[in-house]
């Protein structure tokens, strides 16, 4: 079963088999992350985030909170392991910088492997999860019907919230992490939660013309496997998102992280600067600069892409019209019951 707490269960399961593999291993943390254990806390903490905006936001509030903190974790060790390696191929770059990287992706696993052990993640009996799973039998979980009209609510209310974050900007972006990157972690939530959700959500072409949504409809995106819906399943009512408006969110989602990737790559040169050779933050900026192969601009014309890039996707109201209108007002309506136009949904 799809619904509910059958939602959670299905990454559970998922989760139990690697925690129990990983607390076999000699290193717990690096078994978790080089086998993806990131993605079942990320869509954990995904389906926490948005079940707290639709009821009981105290039991799903804790649980968004204990997904977060693994997740970060793996994040973090990601981050420092991705530009070791990215620092290892490049000849021009300290041999001092790409160590310190490393030491943080060390220290990163070690701080994963302590919380891992503290909160009885590993080698224990019985794991967490079985201490989650009682959690998930205290909310009263919604019908599929009334759930779908309030998971509605949920992204009207998210894109409104983003769309006020983007217009507090000034329309211009001054900082990677708590603009860029922060913008694009908001976008990526609206992508996340349909595949969290296991088929509650589908796609639509209502075929309404809009010749401006076109340049985001590059065929990387149009062919991308990670813009196909998981399968309807037994959902017995489902939301519909216009096609074209979600592949435009792709395209911004996937633009805006190379930008932030760009610039992040920068600040832990900078980060890494400054651990070892001690330098000022502005000369290790400075410096860093110049061993990514950029002038003194280099990070503001990041920040001005980001912002060249965003101003036309805003203007243009693309990420309002992700979520269908309801069906006086266009050919799709907002959720359907699958008995009742499973016909529909397949033409």
């Amino acid at each position: 079963m799809t619904q509910g707490p059958g939602r959670f269960e299905y990454y559970l399961i998922q989760l139990d088999e690697i925690l129990r593999k990983a607390s076999r291993s000699e290193n717990p943390a690096l078994y978790l992350y080089q086998n993806d254990a990131r993605t079942k806390f990320f869509m954990l903490e995904g389906l926490s985030k948005l079940y707290e905006g639709l009821h009981d936001s105290k039991t799903f509030g804790k649980l968004k909170k204990e997904f977060k903190s693994l997740e970060d974790l793996i994040g973090e060790i990601d981050y420092y392991d991705a530009f070791s390696k990215d620092f290892l191929a490049d000849p021009e770059m300290p041999v001092t910088v790409r160590m310190f990287t490393e030491e943080m992706r060390e220290n990163k696993l070690a701080e994963l492997n302590r919380v891992l052990l503290k909160k009885k993640w590993i080698n224990h009996d019985p794991l967490r999860t079985k201490k989650i799973r009682k959690k998930l039998r205290k909310p009263k979980w919604q019908k599929p019907e009334k759930e779908i009209e309030m998971i509605r609510t949920f992204y009207e209310r998210s894109i409104k919230e983003i769309n006020e974050f983007y217009v507090n900007t000034g329309h211009r972006f001054t900082d990677i992490e708590s603009q860029v990157h922060a913008l694009r972690r908001k976008l990526r939530w609206l992508s996340i939660y349909p595949q969290a959700l296991q088929g509650a959500i589908q796609l639509t072409d209502s075929a309404v013309p809009d010749e401006g949504v076109k340049k985001y409809l590059t065929p990387e995106i149009v062919n991308s496997p990670f813009n196909k819906m998981p399968e309807q399943g037994n959902n017995p009512a489902v939301l519909l998102f216009e096609k074209n408006y979600f592949l435009a969110l792709s395209y911004m989602i996937a633009a805006l992280g190379k930008l932030k990737d760009a610039g992040l790559r920068i600040l832990a040169t900078a980060e890494a600067l400054q651990g070892t050779q001690f330098l000022s933050p502005e000369k290790a900026l400075s410096r860093a600069l110049e061993l990514n192969k950029q002038g003194v601009e280099g990070l503001k014309d990041i920040l001005d892409r980001s912002g060249r890039l965003c101003l036309p996707y805003f203007e243009e109201r693309n990420i309002d019209k992700i979520v269908t209108m309801p069906v006086k007002e266009t050919i799709a309506p907002p959720f359907f019951h699958a008995e009742d136009t499973a016909g529909e949904a397949q033409a």
